[in-house]
């Protein structure tokens, strides 16, 4: 069941919600955030950091993965309706994605864990309600 779930997943909707993701992503981080990021990170005296290769492909690669994985688990369980497909969307984004930054927040490198999380958590629960319904319609 597993494997043939991944066997049935759109490459179509792959690409359409990882492309979704990067530029959400560039426009989240980059535009609309990027003062309340440095201020959760404790940075905000500081320049900001220089965009490499590893900082622009690291997540894309990632979000590819939890894509692909989402995409996975909507052929396991058998999602039929555009409502179940935003209600895993919104399970994944609150249950794990909200979860894991607060979870990874918490430590002595992140002075601000709430704050942090609440920069990062409105991009991760939009990106997971798109990559669903993206997914769910071009399945």
């Amino acid at each position: 069941m597993v494997f043939s779930a991944f066997a049935q997943i759109s490459p179509w909707g792959v690409l359409a919600a990882s492309t979704f993701g990067f530029l959400f992503g560039g426009v989240y981080f980059g535009a609309l955030v990027p003062k309340y990021y440095a201020v959760a990170l404790g940075h905000e005296t500081m320049p900001a950091a220089k965009l490499d290769m590893l900082t622009i492909l690291g997540p894309f690669v990632c979000n590819i993965v939890m894509i692909v994985t989402t995409a996975a688990i909507m052929r396991m369980i058998g999602v039929v309706y555009l409502a179940d497909a935003l209600s895993l969307g919104l399970v994944v984004g609150v249950g794990y994605l909200l979860a894991m930054c607060m979870t990874i927040a918490i430590n002595p490198n992140f002075p601000r864990p709430f704050t942090y999380t609440m920069v990062n958590g409105p991009y991760f629960l939009v990106n997971s309600l798109v990559t669903s319904a993206v997914l769910f319609l071009l399945q």
